[in-house]
């Protein structure tokens, strides 16, 4: 017999003066309390209750048992309470992690921009060291992962944050030695910058869509940054978030390729655990980056191809 179950029968018997009160206050059967009552003396070893037709009143043993059962109780409810609101307030330690490139674009700013917001949260944000295994983070202690594909894993909880925009471009310089990008079928025979993740670049959107391997490739980073850099340089033609090249599009460093057609959008997406009731500072955390990416949209693809673009090129 479970010995907190009979402790607060017994309690409880003591409180009200009886196992049929009892019974009513517990939502149970006075026999069942009854029942309790007796295996918690077989478990003692003591009469703590003298049983009468009419009443029942506690023996000095029961006195002194049902005080102390009576503290153990109370300490464990209040535990218990102290453990739920801990759940239900936003605040305590959040460990976030994410592959680099991502961590190291807008993401960077939105989490230090909810770390302001929430200095109650302390918040432990780490790139890289992800495993391929998807449910890995939780073992390892991380609350909360970013992924920019959807893992379609039973073991985890996912939600999608933003949309995240890439551009094709290349600098006019580049362009200058090997001339105009007139088609994707062209990328077959230009030098591409490729992350190292990303080796296969689909042009277009929907169906109209096309996949392309790059062969061809020029220069291999795992860092998005790196590929700007060495696209803004004239190294080759890149594929890249459209966020972090913003200001080098508007400058005209970097040249939109097939504004007409585009490229997809990667999602991002926060996986936790499975979990049904998600700790608060986590939903708080997940609600606060999806208004966040929502408030500080980028121009959208058309506006920074016309502004960053010859209109020849267009």
């Amino acid at each position: 017999m479970d010995r907190l179950l009979v402790m607060r029968s017994f309690v409880t018997v003591a409180k009200v003066g009886s196992f049929s009160g009892a019974a009513k206050v517990l939502g149970a059967s006075g026999s069942l309390i009854s029942r309790h009552v007796a295996d918690l003396e077989k478990q003692l070893g003591v009469q703590l209750v003298n049983r009468t037709a009419r009443s029942v009143s506690l023996t000095e043993p029961g006195v002194r048992y049902s005080g102390f059962a009576q503290r153990i109780l109370d300490e464990i409810d209040a535990e218990d309470d102290n453990i739920a609101e801990l759940h239900d307030r936003p605040e305590g330690p959040l460990s976030v992690i994410c592959p680099k490139w991502i961590g190291s674009l807008d993401l960077g700013d939105a989490i230090a921009a909810f770390s302001v917001a929430h200095p109650k949260i302390a918040v432990r944000f780490e790139l890289g060291g992800m495993s391929d295994r998807t449910y890995e983070f939780l073992d390892d202690g991380f609350d909360v992962a970013f992924h920019t594909r959807d893992p379609r894993d039973s073991n985890v909880r996912l939600k999608k944050i933003a949309s995240l925009p890439f551009v094709l471009c290349a600098a006019e310089s580049y362009l200058a030695r090997h001339g105009a990008l007139t088609s994707p079928n062209d990328l077959a025979s230009h030098e591409c910058l490729v992350h190292v993740n990303d080796p296969v670049w689909r042009i277009g959107h929907g169906h109209a869509s096309t996949l392309h391997k790059i062969r061809n490739i020029a220069f291999l980073s795992n860092s998005y940054i790196a590929l700007q850099k060495a696209a803004v340089h004239g190294r080759g033609i890149a594929l890249i978030p459209h966020r972090p090249a913003y200001d080098d599009l508007m400058s005209g460093a970097l040249r939109v390729l097939l504004p007409e057609l585009g490229v997809p959008d990667r999602s991002l997406y926060a996986i936790y655990g499975p979990a049904q009731n998600t700790p608060r500072k986590v939903r708080v955390f997940l609600d606060f980056l999806t208004s966040w990416f929502a408030g500080n949209p980028i121009p959208a693809f058309h506006e920074t191809a016309g502004a960053a673009s010859p209109r020849g090129a267009q």
